[in-house]
């Protein structure tokens, strides 16, 4: 077998990252109570035929856990993601360092796009004002009208009303927030972007649960007739 020349491997994966496109605007916003939004958006330019070959549930299934696996491989193994039945932790290497919990996803899929949002349980990261409240959301959509062999695709990460530990509250809600912004924010924004730019070759990876693959919700439904699937 000929070794891979690196040169053509560097040539591919500059030309896949030109088709991302970071969009750049404002990153995140305070609530009065100290809550905070923050929000990144990609464009992705793809050949249609390779578009519609992922544009499915089941691939947006695969996209979550293309996140978290990104997020492990990105930390060099430090944060790692544990699955439970009904939840989602990103750990510090192992429990009980729990940084964040999140409930089990909840997904929406339309024709031209879809959403995956893991509710904001609990973690070392959050506010005791914060437990139970908020979300991080992935969602991608493209424009239905779009002509042409290529296709422009959006994709965004969204954390919406989360409130972090860092910040404080209170007379220090002030301070907290420029050493979050300074800290916290700034390594999620890094992470998310590095994301956003690692989607350029739709190498995404096989779901762990696949609740969204077809197969299996064929093997759910025959295993318990009638049951309300929602």
């Amino acid at each position: 077998m000929r070794p891979r020349d690196p040169r053509r491997w560097w040539e591919r994966r500059r030309r896949a990252r030109e088709r991302v496109k970071i969009l750049h605007g404002p990153q995140s916003e305070y609530a009065r109570d100290g809550a905070i939004g923050s929000k990144q958006v990609a464009e992705i330019t793809l050949p249609r035929a390779e578009l519609e070959r992922v544009w499915s549930p089941e691939y947006l299934e695969r996209l979550a856990r293309t996140y978290w696996s990104f997020l492990t491989r990105f930390s060099l193994g430090i944060l790692r993601v544990v699955y439970g039945e009904s939840s989602r932790e990103v750990v510090v290497l192992t429990r009980p360092f729990v940084l964040l919990r999140f409930h089990k996803p909840e997904y929406e899929t339309n024709a031209n796009g879809g959403a995956v949002g893991w509710p904001i349980e609990r973690g070392l990261l959050v506010a005791p004002a914060g437990r139970g409240r908020g979300y991080l959301r992935l969602a991608v959509s493209r424009d239905p009208h779009a002509e042409g062999e290529e296709v422009v695709t959006t994709v965004s990460s969204e954390v919406v009303n989360f409130y972090p530990l860092i910040a404080g509250w209170g007379w220090f809600a002030r301070i907290g927030q420029l050493i979050y912004n300074q800290t916290q924010l700034r390594i999620h924004v890094l992470i998310t972007h590095a994301f956003l730019r690692s989607l350029a070759n739709l190498e995404l990876e096989p779901s762990r649960v696949g609740s969204l693959n077809p197969a299996a919700r064929r093997l759910s439904r025959a295993a318990s007739p009638g049951r309300d699937e929602r």
